[in-house]
């Protein structure tokens, strides 16, 4: 496997994304132990990754042929969370706001209780 985006989940385990150029890749999770298992398989090109303070999972990725930041729930559900072109990373900050990096700029998004974006 290759690991080029890493972040670590509250259930302790390590979650991982490799790009490539396919429109199927995998976010893969590491337990403790070093076993590896596919966490969700069906996105494009993920890159960054982050976890909110009610442990959903944040990918910088497209998903049915959208891009932008998907997020997957506990459920392994994955919904379109933000859009935009060129996004290639994502952190949140302590005051729950989303920083987005793009190939060439940042930007800030703020979230509410719920994990939606402002207006």
């Amino acid at each position: 496997m290759a690991a080029y985006h890493l972040a670590f989940g509250q259930d302790g385990y390590l979650y991982v994304t490799g790009p490539t150029t396919s429109s199927f890749e995998a976010v893969h999770r590491v337990s403790p132990a070093g076993e590896s298992e596919v966490f969700y398989r069906g996105l494009g090109r993920p890159q960054g990754l982050a976890f909110d303070s009610e442990g959903r999972l944040y990918v910088a990725a497209s998903v049915g042929g959208r891009k932008g930041v998907v997020r997957i729930g506990p459920d392994r559900a994955a919904e379109l969370f933000l859009a935009g072109p060129h996004i290639v990373g994502l952190a949140f900050t302590p005051s729950r706001s989303m920083v987005v990096a793009t190939t060439n700029m940042l930007y800030r998004v703020d979230v509410d209780i719920q994990g939606k974006p402002l207006p």
